[in-house]
C-alpha cells in the first residue's frame, strides 16, 4: 500500500480537480457570503447628486439671508435642508443648524464656526466624490460582505452575478453509529451530521442531502450516486481493507482516484475521486481525522471552486514539535499574540482538542524547532 501523496501535492491536485466555475445571479438580500463573479460598475456617480452633510440651511451670497420656501435660494436667500438632501445648484454652502440663528425671516451665522461654514463652502458633498459613473467599485473575486453588498445597492444594483455554490450530498457510514442520546459501549454518537454541514457551508458549499448508511457496499454505492449534486462527501470506510466499503463503492461507480490518500496524520486515508458526473471526497471515520481531512483536501478543492481564499497564518512555537518520516502532521493549536500552543486531547478519535483550537499547525517531516515560525491553517469557523 502506498504511503499517500505528499501533503502539498495532494492539495494542489485537489485544487486542480475543480470544474469550471458556474455563475448565477442572486438578489442582494441573498448575496452576503457569496463570491462576486463579475465587476460591479456603477452606472451613476456616487453620490449621484450633490448632497448636504448636515442639517441646516443651504445659503447663497453673504449674510444675513432671507428665509424662503425654496426650492432654490436666490442671491441673499436661504432654504432649509436636511442631511442627505439635494443641495440646490444655486447654493454656495450649507450652514449647519447649530451654527445659525433665525431672527424673524432672517438667518445669520453664529460665531467663528458659522462664518467658516460659509466662507469655506462647507458641508456640500459633490456628486461623484466616491466614484465616477462607469467606475468599478467591486472587483470580481471578492467575498461579498454586508458593506460590499450595501455599496452595490448604492449603485442601483438589485441582483449580483456570483460564483454558484457547489451542491453537496453527505453520506455518513457506519453500523455502530447512533444519532441521538447516550451511546452504549460498542456504539458511538454521530458527531458528523451536526458538524460537517456547518463546516461545508463555511467553506462555500451548499449541503443538499444527508444520508446515513450501514457498512454495506451496495447501499453505500447507491447513496453516493443518488442525488444530482456536484460533490459527495463521505465519512468512514476510506481505508484499504475488505471492510472499507466507500473505496469499493467508488470503484464500482468507475471513479478515478485523483488523491488516493495523503501522507498526513491524522486523516491519511482521505481520498478525492471523480466519476462521470461528480467528485467524491472520502473522509476517515475518526472525528478529528475526518475534519482535518476535510480542511486539508476539501479546503483547497472548495476554495478553487468557489473563489474563496484559503486562510493561513504564520505562528511561533515556544516549544518544538517533532516531525514524522515522509509525513505531514496536523496539530490543533491555540494561538495567542501569534504564539501557538498545541491543545490537549488531539487524538484522531477526539474532538476536544479541536474544539479548543484557533488554528491547525502544519508540521513538516523535519519538525519545527523551538522559537521557529510555522504555517497554521486558519479554521473556517469563528473561534
Amino acid at each position: 500500500m502506498s504511503r499517500g501523496l505528499d501533503w502539498h501535492d495532494a492539495r494542489a491536485r485537489a485544487a486542480a480537480a475543480t470544474p469550471v466555475p458556474a455563475v448565477e445571479s442572486v438578489p442582494l438580500e441573498h448575496a452576503v457570503g457569496r463570491v462576486l463573479a463579475e465587476d460591479v460598475r456603477t452606472p451613476i456617480p456616487l453620490p449621484h447628486y450633490a448632497s448636504s452633510a448636515m442639517d441646516g440651511w443651504a445659503v447663497r451670497g453673504e449674510p444675513p439671508w432671507r428665509l424662503v420656501a425654496g426650492p432654490e435660494p436666490g442671491a441673499g436667500e436661504t432654504v432649509a435642508i436636511v442631511t442627505g438632501g439635494l443641495v440646490p445648484p444655486t447654493a454656495d454652502a450649507v450652514l449647519r443648524a447649530e451654527a445659525g440663528r433665525v431672527v424673524g425671516d432672517r438667518l445669520e451665522p453664529v460665531g467663528e464656526t458659522g462664518r467658516r461654514d460659509v466662507a469655506e463652502h462647507r458641508h456640500i458633498r459633490p456628486a461623484g466624490t466616491e466614484a465616477a459613473a462607469g467606475e468599478s467599485v467591486l472587483g470580481a473575486g471578492v467575498l461579498l460582505t454586508p458593506p460590499r453588498v450595501a455599496l452595490a445597492a448604492a449603485t442601483g444594483a438589485d441582483w449580483l452575478a456570483v460564483r454558484r455554490r457547489p451542491s453537496v450530498a453527505l453520506v455518513l457510514t457506519g453500523d455502530e453509529v447512533v444519532e441521538a442520546g447516550i451511546p452504549v459501549p460498542g456504539r458511538v454518537r454521530d458527531s458528523f451530521r451536526v458538524a460537517l454541514p456547518a463546516i461545508l457551508e463555511e467553506l462555500g458549499a451548499e449541503v443538499a442531502a444527508i444520508h446515513r448508511v450501514g457498512d454495506d457496499t451496495d447501499t453505500t454505492r447507491a447513496a453516493i450516486g443518488t442525488d444530482p449534486v456536484d460533490l459527495v462527501v463521505t465519512t468512514g470506510g476510506t481505508g484499504h481493507s475488505d471492510v472499507d466499503r466507500v473505496r469499493a463503492a467508488s470503484r464500482d461507480l468507475g471513479a478515478e482516484f485523483i488523491v488516493p490518500s495523503v501522507a498526513m496524520r491524522p486523516g491519511g486515508p482521505t481520498f478525492l475521486a471523480r466519476t462521470a458526473d461528480r467528485l467524491i471526497l472520502g473522509l476517515p471515520g475518526n472525528p478529528l481525522a475526518a475534519v482535518l481531512g476535510l480542511l486539508a483536501v476539501g479546503g483547497p478543492l472548495l476554495a478553487a471552486w468557489t473563489g474563496r481564499a484559503i486562510g493561513a497564518t504564520l505562528v511561533t512555537l515556544t516549544t518544538g514539535l517533532e516531525g514524522r518520516l515522509r509525513t505531514t502532521r496536523l496539530v490543533p493549536v491555540a494561538v495567542r499574540d501569534g504564539v501557538a500552543t498545541p491543545t490537549a486531547h488531539s487524538g484522531s478519535g477526539m474532538l476536544r482538542g479541536l474544539a479548543a483550537a484557533d488554528a491547525v499547525l502544519v508540521v513538516p517531516e523535519g519538525g519545527i524547532a523551538p522559537g521557529a515560525s510555522a504555517v497554521a491553517l486558519q479554521l473556517p469557523w469563528p473561534t
